[in-house]
């Protein structure tokens, strides 16, 4: 049996390789591991946590993640582009093929400078519910 929150990776890195309009932006740099030296703009898995919600007779997580958009183009626009594409893309029915995903909602994205100088960053976070059968 796959863990729900493997099992969600999984269904968010399919969905956001084969969204058209993403890959129009970043092609197919979505990581879960990230290259040395990579090609900008990217999107990388960042913190994903689970936490036990379970209730009677329902095994349950609610998990939390966070999804990070690189950017060296200049200012902030790129990097809002793409965040904003991946939120619309999550915003679509999801499902998982072992474990039950009752739902996906994006809570907050943050964009900001890091401090190399250099590289804007968004960061997409999301919170979601699963049941393991």
């Amino acid at each position: 049996m796959t863990s729900p929150t493997l099992e969600l990776q999984q269904a968010l890195f399919s969905r956001l390789t084969t969204n058209a309009a993403l890959i129009a932006l970043i092609g197919d740099r979505v990581y879960d591991w990230v290259p040395e030296n990579p090609t900008y703009p990217y999107v990388s898995f960042g913190p994903m946590d689970e936490t036990s919600a379970d209730a009677d007779c329902v095994d349950a997580f609610e998990i939390s993640m966070q999804l990070d958009v690189w950017s060296r183009s200049v200012g902030y626009e790129e990097a809002r582009q793409v965040a904003d594409v991946i939120r619309r893309a999550l915003k679509a029915d999801l499902s998982l093929t072992e474990n039950a995903l009752v739902y996906l909602v994006h809570r907050q994205t943050r964009v900001f400078r890091d401090p190399d100088g250099l590289t804007s960053h968004a960061a997409l976070t999301f919170e979601a519910v699963a049941e393991q059968p």
